[in-house]
């Protein structure tokens, strides 16, 4: 049964949207998750790929939605040099189906609701105030009052545009991306596999991440600037034609992936936005799900607080605690990116040839950002930073 009024709506019931609903409800308010979808976790649209420490403050692995354990990245040159690095964590491949649903299922057992098939479509404004949203659900529009409303509904975040934040993302940093499941494969199915070049994916990277021992998800992204030249559909069917035309294509989803800094502005009156709606994705690696997980329980979290002492201004520390513990790091992550991204063919494979000269257990993903960047020595000052946070 659903009420008429809670203190906090949420739109969005991915990893962002169920976090925040969790440590919202953890603090003791009433919270309303609403999912356009008819199901938690579907449908996939991501890689699916984290590290183990990443996810564990927010969730206790499982093998039941841990597709594959990953120890090893794989750098493949645009002319085929691999370079291969020992992974210092353990990184898993998702089975984003069921891990989201777990965290639904995590967000529930402390108290928020779900209500799938449920399309947001509007605000509801008194005079110039924000006091709920009114929703379509099974072909019935309804409304539901809330204190504070949490955007965590993807990249276009309607909540965002609604309540006048600008959200708008330069075309160049809007990754155009694709990616089909596929099956029959031979890989090493421990090792995570990156190819970079124009031939493959001009300004991104391609990736082969296993599910399991035969099957694997290949994608890639490329920045929208570029996507208008040649489709990202076209550079991956030829990728797979040419390294996997023996294998089955069992699903292919694509879309946007903003690779950008942090929304200047994610917290607004009543409103906050958390996850791709705020632009909180890796924007060096394209991933968003711990990172949205992070900023949907600094979001949840403050926001129950806020309910709990009747203080809506307390939404305002949730950019600086954000930028304190991730914000930071993207802009850095963000100029190594721009850095990495534009490099020719001739230097990517300059610097492959000039990694696989160190003893492979020496080498580092610090350590071939260093050779990537010699030319730019501010970056790597940059970036040196980073690993004393």
């Amino acid at each position: 049964m659903i009420d008429k009024e809670y203190d906090i709506v949420i739109v969005g019931a991915g990893p962002a949207g169920t976090v925040a609903g969790r440590f919202a409800a953890e603090q003791g308010a009433s919270v309303l998750i609403l999912e356009k979808d008819r199901d938690v976790g579907y449908p996939v649209r991501c890689g699916e790929a984290v590290s183990k420490e990443g996810i564990t403050p927010f969730i206790q692995p499982d093998q039941k939605w841990i597709a594959s354990e990953i120890n090893t990245f794989i750098f493949v040159s645009p002319d085929g040099t691999e370079v291969k690095i020992n992974f210092d964590q353990t990184g898993y491949i998702l089975e984003r189906r069921i891990f989201d649903y777990e965290l639904g299922k995590l967000a529930v057992m402390s108290g928020a609701k779900i209500l799938t098939k449920a399309y947001a479509y509007d605000l509801i404004w008194d005079n110039s105030k924000i006091t709920g949203l009114k929703f379509e659900h099974n072909g019935e529009k309804k409304e539901v009052k809330a204190k504070i409303i949490i955007g965590a509904d993807g990249v276009e975040s309607r909540v965002g545009r609604w309540a006048g934040i600008e959200t708008h993302t330069k075309i160049s940093d809007m990754e155009c991306c694709v990616q089909y499941t596929i099956s029959n494969l031979k890989l090493n199915s421990n090792a995570c596999y990156f190819y970079f070049g124009k031939e493959v994916s001009p300004g991104g990277y391609l990736w082969v991440f296993p599910k399991g021992t035969n099957s694997a998800n290949i994608g890639l992204g490329i920045g929208g600037d570029r996507a208008k030249f040649r489709s990202p559909l076209s550079y991956i069917n030829q990728f797979i034609e040419k390294n996997f035309s023996y294998a089955s294509k069992l699903t292919m989803v694509s879309g946007g992936v903003p690779c950008s800094i942090t929304l200047k502005e994610i917290a607004k009156e009543n409103i906050m936005l958390v996850g791709d709606a705020a632009r909180q994705v890796n924007p060096l690696s394209g991933g968003g799900i711990v990172s949205g997980m992070i900023g949907g329980s600094i979001a949840g979290e403050i926001a129950g607080k806020a309910i709990k002492e009747k203080n809506l201004k307390l939404l305002y520390d949730y950019p600086k605690i954000w930028y304190e513990r991730v914000g930071r790091k993207h802009e850095i992550y963000y100029k190594i990116k721009n850095a990495i991204y534009n490099f020719s063919d001739e230097i990517l494979n300059s610097i492959a040839h000039s990694v696989t000269k160190i003893p492979e257990n020496e080498r580092t993903l610090l350590s071939i950002f260093k050779i990537a960047l010699r030319d730019r020595p501010s970056l790597i000052f940059e970036m040196a930073k980073f690993f004393f946070y």
